[in-house]
């Protein structure tokens, strides 16, 4: 943003969406004016999220899906570019080139491991794990929504390691349904693993990915003594937004 002479950004976000509540904690964190483009068309203002993003100040600006699914197309973009001259543009899910900069950091912050596991939504996340992890190292991503395989595509492009590295995998089996979907058998294991090891997961991001390594595990995939490091990338407001709709 500074060094494009931005004061302020705008992004992309679902209603219930962990990007939302992030985006949000940054314009208060930076005191920043944070705009957000949302699927709509209309503001639940009692959906927790919204109002996470109501208290933070953002500016909300509802549209239809079919306008929505326009986010990533330049012209949509460029007629943004043109309302909003002095905003930043994010992209949905925050993956970006700036972006994988701080995966590359918690990467570096991981002690050596054998597999590093992690949910992947956008593919910023694992992007930025292959750029910044040594080849030594096997890489998983676990894909949450249905039909993910164009997600490698997106990944690379993102990281251009990823074309030349041969350390890192996305399964796309593991979606329990689709994105934002979940089965009571999910549930159940998100439950246990909080009960029994004080493990909170949520049953759209880490708790499909954890449950993977879980399976994993179990059918022998992994080499005996191997270390095996997972990354959890919170999301534990979306239990409140479960709640909210009675699906937990």
């Amino acid at each position: 943003m500074q060094k494009n002479n931005k004061n302020a950004f705008l992004t992309f976000s679902g209603p219930f969406s962990n990007h939302l509540y992030a985006a949000g904690m940054a314009a208060r964190l930076y005191n920043i004016q944070g705009n957000i483009i949302v699927r709509g068309p209309n503001i639940d203002e009692l959906n927790p999220t919204i109002k996470m993003a109501r208290a933070c100040k953002l500016h909300l600006y509802p549209v239809n899906r079919l306008t929505y699914r326009q986010r990533n197309e330049p012209a949509y973009q460029n007629e943004l570019r043109n309302t909003f001259p002095h905003c930043h543009l994010i992209p949905e899910g925050g993956s970006n080139h700036a972006a994988l900069e701080g995966v590359k950091e918690l990467a570096g912050s991981l002690n050596n491991t054998d597999y590093i596991v992690c949910a992947t939504g956008s593919g910023g996340t694992l992007a930025g794990l292959i750029s910044g992890t040594p080849e030594s190292t096997q890489l998983i991503g676990v894909a949450v929504l249905k039909n993910a395989e164009y997600l490698r595509q997106d990944i690379i492009r993102l990281s251009p390691n990823a074309a030349i590295q041969h350390n890192w995998q996305l399964l796309c089996d593991h979606h329990d349904g689709g994105y934002g979907k979940f089965s009571k058998t999910l549930w159940l294991f998100c439950k246990k693993m909080k009960h029994v090891y004080n493990l909170p997961l949520e049953p759209i991001y880490t708790g499909k990915a954890f449950y993977a390594l879980w399976n994993l595990i179990e059918q022998g995939y992994f080499p005996a003594h191997s270390h095996i490091t997972f990354v959890h990338t919170g999301g534990l407001q979306g239990l409140d937004g479960l709640r909210y709709r009675d699906m937990i």
